[in-house]
This record gives C-alpha cells, sequence and structure tokens, in this order.
C-alpha cells in the first residue's frame, strides 16, 4: 500500500489536524502502521511486528472470512434498524446461545468502544426499579460518555472531576496488590463485604442502589481476576438493596480465557449477570456492540414510554460481520487456542518470574495475561519507569506490548486470538533479553555486591525512581560481553551519561 504522506508529515498533520488529547501508542518514537493481518502489523517500511495488544483484532486482522461477509453485505444493503431484516435476528440468536438462558434480549449500538453499550445498560438499570446511584471498582473504566467518566475512576480520578454522591467506589478485588490479598483466608468475601457497607452507608443517607457495574477481570486496573465466589457474593448484596449487576465484557469476551465463552462464567453457573455489555472483539475491528438483559428489564425499560432508537446499532453489515466473526471463532477453535497457548505462555512467563527479580507476579486466564513489575517484592513497589523501557524496548524488537494499571506497571498481553505458541516463545525469550539487560544495568547503578550465583545480578534494589533510557543493540551487546568477561561492577561507566536521575 503507498503512503500518502511520509511519516513525518503524518506526525505534523496529525499535530495540527487531530485533538491533542488523543493519543497514539509509542508517543516518544511512534509507528506508521500500513496493513496487518493474523497476529502480525506492517509498518511503512515492511517491518512486522508481532501484535500483544490488540484484542479488538479478536480472529485476526483483516481476516478473510470477516472482511468478505462485510463486504457481501454491503454490496446487498446496509441500512438503519427500523427495517425488517434477517442479519439481526440471526445475529441476536446466535449470541443469546452462548449467554445463560435468562439473558435473552439484545440491544445493539453502533461503537464498538462500548461506551453507547454501557451508557444503555446504566440507563436499563436505573429505569427498573427507578434507583439511581451506582456501584463501580477502583480503576474502573467502563467507556468516554460523560455519563460513563462519571462511574470511571480510571478517568475522573486523574483529571479535575468530582466524584458524584450518586457514584460509589468500592476496593478492586485484587489478590496482588489490594486491600485483601493471597494470603487471607477469605478475599472474595472480604471484598464483598467492602460493597456491603457501601449500599449500607449509602441507604443510610437515604440513597438507592441501581447497579453494581465490573469488568469481568479487570483490564485498565491490572489484569486483575477477581477472587473465586466474589461476584456471587456482591451480585447478592447488590440485588437485596433492589439493584442489578452490569458485567463489562468488553476486552474479556468472546472466548478469551479458553475454558468460556464469557469472563464472567468462570464465577461458576449460580453466578448470571443482569445486564452484560459487550464490543470491540465483537466486530474484529468493525464498530458494534451490544447489551443483552433480561426479559424483566426489557420491559421495565419499554414501560417508561421512551422509544429506544439507534439508526445504525443492528445494521445489516454490522452483523453480517458479527455472524462471521462467531463463525471463525468456532470453525478455528479459537477457543481451544486460547486454552492451550494461554497456558503455555503463562508457563513461560513463570519460569522468567523465578529468573527475574523485576517480575513481581503472573497472572492471567486464556490470552488476557498481566505482568507486575516491581523494584522489590517484598514492598511491591510498582516499577512504572522500568515497565516503559520495557515496552520500547520490545517495540524496537519487532513485538507490541502496552503498559496499565493504576500506576502503569503492568504488561498487558491480550493478543489477537491466533496467536501461536511460536509466537509465545518469541515474546519471551525477548522479553528475557530485555529485562536481563535492565536488571544488569540496574544493579550496576545500585553498588550492590554482585554474587557468582546470580549471574550478575542481585535482587532488585529499593531505589528512588529512575527514568531509565532506551538501549540500543550494540549497548546491550556490550553489556552481555562485559558480563561474560567479569565486568559487571562498571557497567555504569557505558550507561551513566544515558540516565537521568
Amino acid at each position: 500500500m503507498r503512503e500518502l504522506y511520509s511519516k513525518q508529515d503524518t506526525l505534523a498533520l496529525r499535530e495540527k489536524h487531530i485533538g491533542p488529547s488523543c493519543k497514539i501508542f509509542f508517543a516518544a518514537d511512534p509507528i506508521k502502521i500500513m496493513r496487518a493481518r493474523g497476529q502480525y502489523m506492517f509498518d511503512e517500511k515492511g517491518e512486522r511486528y508481532l501484535d500483544c495488544i490488540n484484542n479488538v483484532a479478536h480472529v485476526g486482522h483483516c481476516h478473510p472470512e470477516v472482511v468478505k461477509a462485510a463486504a457481501k453485505q454491503m454490496e446487498l444493503l446496509n441500512t438503519n434498524s427500523r427495517f425488517l431484516h434477517d442479519n439481526i435476528i440471526e445475529f441476536a440468536k446466535r449470541l443469546t446461545a452462548t449467554l445463560p438462558q435468562t439473558l435473552s434480549v439484545c440491544y445493539f449500538t453502533n461503537s464498538g468502544y462500548v461506551s453507547e453499550a454501557n451508557d444503555l445498560a446504566l440507563r436499563l438499570a436505573r429505569q427498573f426499579r427507578g434507583h439511581q446511584d451506582v456501584i463501580t471498582l477502583e480503576h474502573a473504566y467502563h467507556g468516554h460518555l460523560s455519563s460513563l467518566i462519571e462511574i470511571s475512576p480510571y478517568k475522573f480520578q486523574e483529571g479535575k472531576d468530582v466524584k458524584k454522591e450518586s457514584v460509589h467506589v468500592a476496593p478492586a478485588p485484587d489478590m496482588y496488590r489490594g486491600k485483601y490479598r493471597e494470603d487471607h483466608e477469605d478475599p472474595s468475601t472480604a471484598y464483598a463485604d467492602e460493597v456491603k457497607k457501601i449500599i449500607e452507608e449509602a441507604q443510610s443517607r437515604g440513597r438507592k442502589i441501581a447497579a453494581f457495574i465490573a469488568e469481568s477481570m479487570q483490564s485498565c486496573g491490572g489484569q486483575i481476576i477477581p477472587p473465586a465466589g466474589y461476584f456471587q457474593k456482591v451480585a447478592e448484596h447488590v440485588r437485596q438493596a433492589g439493584g442489578v449487576f452490569i458485567a463489562d465484557e468488553v476486552q474479556v469476551g468472546f472466548g478469551r480465557v479458553g475454558k468460556h465463552f464469557w469472563s464472567f462464567q468462570m464465577s461458576g453457573e449460580d453466578f448470571v449477570p443482569d445486564i452484560v455489555t459487550m464490543g470491540k472483539p465483537m466486530g474484529n475491528g468493525h464498530p458494534i456492540s451490544c447489551v443483552v438483559t433480561t426479559k424483566e428489564i426489557a420491559e421495565a425499560f419499554s414501560s417508561s414510554g421512551m422509544e429506544y432508537f439507534n439508526t445504525y446499532g443492528g445494521n445489516p453489515v454490522s452483523c453480517a460481520v458479527g455472524l462471521a466473526v462467531l463463525d471463525v471463532i468456532e470453525k478455528e477453535n479459537l477457543q481451544g487456542n486460547a486454552v492451550r497457548v494461554g497456558k503455555h505462555l503463562i508457563e513461560l512467563l513463570k519460569e522468567q518470574k523465578a529468573k527475574h527479580p523485576l517480575i513481581g507476579d503472573i497472572r492471567g486466564i486464556g490470552l488476557f495475561i498481566g505482568i507486575d513489575l516491581v523494584k522489590d517484592h517484598e514492598e511491591r513497589t510498582p516499577a512504572t519507569a522500568e515497565a516503559q523501557h520495557v515496552i520500547y524496548e520490545m517495540k524496537g524488537k519487532g513485538i507490541l506490548l502496552s503498559a496499565d494499571g493504576p500506576h502503569r506497571n503492568v504488561l498487558k498481553i491480550k493478543p489477537p486470538m491466533c496467536f501461536t505458541k511460536e509466537d509465545a516463545k518469541f515474546l519471551v525469550d525477548h522479553l528475557d533479553d530485555v529485562l536481563t539487560v535492565l536488571e544488569e544495568v540496574m544493579d550496576s547503578r545500585s553498588g550492590s555486591v554482585v554474587s557468582e550465583n546470580t549471574a550478575c545480578r542481585t535482587k532488585t534494589p529499593k531505589e528512588e525512581h529512575v527514568e531509565l533510557p532506551n538501549l540500543s543493540a550494540t549497548d546491550a551487546r556490550e553489556i552481555h560481553s562485559r558480563k561474560r568477561n567479569g565486568a559487571c561492577s562498571d557497567q555504569h561507566v557505558l550507561l551513566s551519561k544515558r540516565l537521568k536521575t
């Protein structure tokens, strides 16, 4: 594909015409992507990158079956959803077949980013019994509409917005860095009791709970997997207060966890949300999202007398794309692939955890994995600058990662579902190289004694924040050469001029 502009001109024009709050990946050294296929993306020079970021391209970038379905329907018809058409019915039928029986009514929206879907979910919840208050989790993010920024601490706690009285923030059920950790005797009850306390306190002030909303596994919060039984207990407390449970599956649905099609199903058959929202992967890059709820909630919403109409929500082309995505997941057994490759990748990463002091925790299920980088294991001090350094170094090796979580220290792995075991090994081998060099540099700056059996590395020291440089391949080779020659103690001579303290 021929470029319209050089990379330099593209950057200049973007700065001129695109809003400054619209950020891009790798802002210090952005990539200009020209095409993609499967789990790979290619820049303007034809350089290939292994995509470990894009859970949006769920079944693989530009999957031929999805492209074919979109083009075929576009040639026939695309119009608004007030006309009778089979695609929307077939898609709703196929979607609800993957869900518990009570979740049987669909509302389609036209933004893949799920903001529309979550906004509609809040309307459904508030109309159901006339309650208004919403309980959300620490570090949660549910979309960019005003109604959703209000319930997204990931956003409003970073800006100047003040939390509204109708919004209540519960502790994230984080077993590694949260209030109740892996050594707690009953973390699910402890975290659920925090929600119960919020409900009781709100009710004492005359407030009424409309909904509890949570991602089935928190993504922006740092790849957080809630303890078993947590959602059941929370749902019980919320329903007793007259509220409903909203499960946001935008990041983790459609088989990403492998064993189950929906991540909330990991909680067991005795847990069923009242409302489920979905988007992003359901269109494989095409904008489509959906709210699925119960007949009772849908009828309460209709009883308000206000018609719900979304011009392109559930249009024939979007539904053709969505149906093709479901077909590919089934035909290519991508859930099975998520189980096999995810298990293999986590095993490889756990081997690296035993080797690298920077790795504090490996957590994940299927192809949804987080690597929590820390400066020391005892205090679990987030290694924020180090994580940023790692993602830039990995980019230089042709691997795209991102860092997230409240401290931006968690490396996120959520690739297209066609990711292979070979891809997993390629990723981990290069991560090993990057962490090895980084830890050697950190040790050289600490002045710590290096023992022979730690291969020129000691436990990561507790130290002040250091903004780390992007090491060149030449620097890396020289460091390894010095390591072999027993000169680890003076690595700082090579790199001190490039480190900012």
